[in-house]
């Protein structure tokens, strides 16, 4: 059974655009550099000793048409100028025993960093909220970054955020994703990057 726990997590993000929304996503998922996989979206936790590596470090281990998990952030408008974000925020615990927490967010009109705080200080609140660190949930970002921080329970937070704006009878998708690389994953030879 330890083999459905993630040994590592990547980042990614991207934008797309076409006539058609499911295009649109399509290319939103290989801007991001996953649209060879077959994802399957999970819940938010990010489990206990689970590494973050670089994109490049976890995708040589997946190979296309694989079954590949991942919490995914998704939003698209065909409205133009209508801006769009989706945003991962991530919180990982001081103590690496524990598992820690991921967030998605969607919204409209929000910037790049408001939506990657948002999506940061829900991932840090459900993560505060296990290990008994008690907030004011209306406190600004920074207020409970920092409380967050203090307390000793929380090392670090993070987000992945990607923003566009929307153009007339054109669908644009941003996607922002944490994939997980298995451990049966890490167990073969990784696949040559390619050039």
């Amino acid at each position: 059974m330890n083999n459905l726990v993630p040994r590592n997590v990547f980042f990614v993000k991207g934008v797309g655009r076409h006539t058609e929304q499911l295009r649109s996503f399509e290319e939103a998922l290989r801007d991001a550099g996953i649209a060879q996989f077959n994802l399957v979206t999970v819940s938010s936790i990010m489990p206990p000793h689970c590494e973050i590596v670089s994109q490049a470090e976890g995708l040589v281990y997946l190979r296309p048409g694989e079954i590949v998990f991942c919490v995914l952030a998704r939003n698209a408008t065909n409205e133009n100028n209508r801006l769009v974000a989706a945003s991962v925020g991530c919180a990982l615990p001081a103590d690496r025993n524990n598992y820690g927490y991921l967030s998605e967010h969607h919204s409209f009109g929000e910037p790049e960093k408001k939506a990657g705080d948002y999506a940061e200080d829900l991932a840090a609140s459900m993560l505060a909220s296990t290990l008994g660190v008690e907030f004011n949930p209306k406190t600004e970002w920074d207020e409970k970054e920092d409380l967050f921080k203090i307390s000793g329970k929380i090392v670090k937070t993070t987000n992945c955020t990607q923003t566009s704006i929307g153009k007339d009878d054109i669908w644009t998708t941003v996607i922002s994703a944490a994939v997980f690389v298995m451990p049966h994953h890490l167990e073969r030879k990784p696949e040559a990057k390619k050039k």
